[in-house]
């Protein structure tokens, strides 16, 4: 279950209420995003299908391909 924080207000005197509220009890400082976790959690299940399905088409040296533009791309040394 995802938990998010409330919005903190830009006004400073509304963000001195709400931090005032949330140490005495009289509101609560996360919104419940119950819904957002199965939604996340479904796509994840066709997430885990997809890179398996992708990896049995193709062939060991498209595999071998990709995993050589990967690992360049990780090694690659920045340019500062």
């Amino acid at each position: 279950m995802i938990i998010k924080r409330k919005k903190r207000p830009r006004d400073p005197i509304q963000l001195a209420k709400l931090i005032g509220d949330i140490a005495t009890g009289q509101t609560i400082d996360c919104e419940d995003k119950g819904n957002i976790n199965a939604a996340s959690e479904f796509m994840r299940q066709g997430g885990l299908k997809g890179g398996k399905a992708r990896a049995e088409k193709l062939s060991p040296k498209q595999r071998a391909d990709i995993a050589r533009v990967a690992a360049n791309a990780r090694w690659k040394k920045s340019e500062h």
